[in-house]
């Protein structure tokens, strides 16, 4: 027996997240019940268990990494007609969701899954799994605004926390330079907001790893299956970062 919104997200229905939601919402049911509290259990092999009247299907579980291109939506779909990540996905069939959002106007790294559970582990704010981005910055930041990065800056929704940060390229002008960033949290445009409250806006935004996964070179608009061991090393991980913390 399971907790119902657990089988849900391993089915593939949604984030664990969103799972929890539906059930409040009255959306799912068990064995022709309505059910609407979150510690309600099932066996998935035995109950009857569907959402909105449509039952739900133990489906194989996918993990791919794409590379994403600049300008195009992190979203199963968009009402305004652009480019979404899942078009690049050809020869997938099953309904796959992303890990995290990288923004419009960044390119790199992006997970989807269909395993909740997977997607919930990587993403829920007290993992602190490691993000790094290459970031093109308008001008050279000097060595104390880095330093500012480091012990963590203000935002509008609060510190953030301490940042690993280095110089990766410098353009001889002095025009811009490439910043590689680690971070520890999953904020909405984060790495953006916290260069510009350094007064070094980003012009490129680019994610190269994500926990120990890295992009390497793999094309843009390109995705392919993780391997298990990178599954497990992902897993792995989350719950490092769980256990340790990194002083956040």
């Amino acid at each position: 027996m399971e907790r119902l919104q657990k089988i849900l997200a391993q089915a593939g229905v949604a984030s664990r997240r969103k799972c929890e939601e539906m059930i409040l919402a009255g959306k799912v049911q068990l064995n022709g019940e309505t059910v609407t509290e979150l510690g309600t259990k099932a066996d998935p092999a035995v109950d009857v268990i569907t959402v909105n009247g449509k039952a739900i299907g133990i489906e194989k579980k996918l993990y791919l990494v794409f590379n994403k291109p600049k300008g195009v939506i992190t979203s199963a779909s968009d009402p305004k007609g652009r480019k979404i990540v899942t078009d690049y996905l050809k020869g997938v069939n099953e309904r796959v969701f992303p890990v995290g959002r990288l923004d419009y106007d960044t390119e790199g790294l992006l997970l989807l899954t269909n395993d909740g559970d997977f997607a919930y582990l990587l993403t829920h704010p007290k993992h602190h799994v490691p993000k790094t981005y290459l970031a093109t910055v308008k001008g050279v930041p000097h060595g104390t605004e880095l330093d500012k990065l480091k012990k963590g800056v203000m935002l509008e929704d609060g510190m953030t926390a301490p940042a690993e940060v280095d110089y990766y390229d410098v353009d001889p002008d002095g025009k811009e330079s490439t910043i590689r960033i680690t971070i520890h949290e999953g904020r909405n445009r984060q790495v953006r907001r916290m260069f510009e409250s350094i007064n070094h806006p980003v012009q490129r935004l680019k994610r190269i790893s994500f926990g120990d996964l890295h992009l390497g070179n793999m094309k843009r608009g390109l995705y392919r299956h993780l391997t298990p061991a990178e599954v497990e090393d992902l897993k792995r991980s989350a719950k490092k970062e769980k256990k340790h913390g990194k002083g956040q």
